[in-house]
């Protein structure tokens, strides 16, 4: 008889996301307790609890942010070897570094921002960067999620001020493309349902994401049959490229009929109206069924045996 493991989802941390964490992990919590063994586990530390057993438990990391989404927490289960849900360590890091993810883009003819990256310590003069990339710019943290300290300047003694107030930290500052906000879930290689995002401010940032009634969905998103299969490719070959394994979410600017790749989210929010489960339900999942999916491969490899 072939075991079924017990699941076991992390959840809350100690990051900057802990707050949208402790929603997905509830919400993926009990989405998976109509088909599985579940234990939900909150995170105090950037540590692995004590009563998780590789024999016993896969574990799902309803995590956003650092020790989470960054590889940390994926490479102390692979140390330990304990099957998890998502991407493996290498890959987990590698996508939440938004500058490396999109030079692999760029390797692959797929459009991209034009960007610059540097350590908020040592922040760059605002005329260089506007002489580079124009006045109308996007600032944010090269590896955090959430739309965390995400900034928009239009003139120069805005971004000065956006500057001025950088302590440390990488920083990622990009042409600002006004186009349509569009996302993609990736399951098992294959690309869902394309969602279009629009704000009711003309900006998806931390409010608009997280304020009821202040944004609003299309899934499936009203768009060009063409334009929808070449955001579902690029989609696909990012995952491929960037060694994702089981599921992400990938966030598209359509400018006209062209895509430009934002970046890839490993571990995106995982309530049952976040955008992941928008994806599945244009392909039939609904939330209960998409949680059986995201961990039916981790589920697979630990009962194959072998590394986690």
């Amino acid at each position: 008889m072939i075991k079924s493991p017990r699941i076991i989802v992390l959840y809350g941390g100690v990051g900057s996301e802990r707050e949208v964490s402790l929603q997905s992990g509830e919400a993926i919590a009990q989405a998976l307790h109509s088909s599985f063994q579940v234990e939900a586990l909150l995170l105090e530390s950037e540590a692995l609890p004590d009563s998780l057993r590789s024999d016993e438990h896969v574990v799902f990391p309803a995590l956003h942010g650092s020790f989470g989404e960054d590889g940390q927490l994926q490479a102390l289960l692979e140390a330990a070897s304990i099957h998890c849900c998502g991407s493996d360590a290498p890959a987990s890091r590698l996508c939440m570094d938004k500058a490396a993810t999109k030079a692999i883009a760029r390797d692959l003819g797929i459009a991209v921002p034009e960007a610059i990256t540097f350590d908020g310590a040592d922040t760059p003069l605002a005329d260089a960067i506007i002489e580079q990339l124009g006045a109308s710019l996007v600032i944010k943290p090269a590896d955090q999620g959430s739309s965390v300290g995400l900034h928009f300047t239009e003139h120069r003694s805005a971004l000065g001020v956006t500057l001025s107030g950088l302590r440390s930290g990488n920083w990622l500052i990009e042409q600002r493309i006004r186009g349509r906000e569009l996302t993609v879930g990736v399951l098992k290689g294959a690309a869902m349902g394309v969602v279009e995002i629009v704000s009711q401010s003309g900006v998806y940032d931390y409010k608009a994401k997280y304020t009821t009634g202040s944004t609003d969905y299309h899934f499936p998103a009203e768009i060009e049959p063409a334009i929808e299969a070449k955001v579902k490719d690029h989609a696909e070959q990012i995952f491929d490229a960037c060694g994702c394994r089981d599921f992400a979410r990938i966030d598209f600017l359509l400018d006209g009929a062209r895509p430009y790749f934002l970046e890839i989210n490993t571990l995106p929010g995982l309530t049952a109206t976040s955008l992941l489960p928008k994806s599945a339900s244009c392909v039939g999942f609904d939330f209960e069924q998409l949680a059986a999916e995201l961990v039916a491969p981790a589920i697979g490899r630990f009962q194959k045996g072998g590394a986690a």
